[in-house]
């Protein structure tokens, strides 16, 4: 019998952008972190996003260690870096 590829639970980072983009005035999609828990440097684009939570989980791709936790709620988000070690946010020119 021939064996299922099941299709991934997660999208990439760039399911942060709008969620981010209300919290932030720069698309921090575009930021470069680093991992905290294995040092793996990209952009948060990058992260495997998981949304079944009761917010966004991000991901590192390269451990899948924890790097960014988001939850909106009516009035406010909560925002969780700690598993970020270093955020390198792109600014527009002005």
């Amino acid at each position: 019998m021939p064996e299922e590829h099941a299709e991934p639970e997660y999208t990439d980072g760039n399911a942060l952008a709008g969620p981010l983009g209300e919290v932030f005035a720069v698309d921090v999609t575009a930021a470069v972190g680093r991992c905290a828990h294995c040092g793996l440097t990209g952009a948060i684009a990058a992260l495997r996003v998981y949304a079944r939570t009761a917010g966004l989980v991000g991901r590192c791709p390269g451990c899948d260690g924890v790097v960014i936790r988001l939850v909106r709620g009516p009035a406010e988000a909560f925002l969780d870096l700690s598993g970020a070690s270093v955020l390198r946010v792109p600014l527009p020119e002005g």
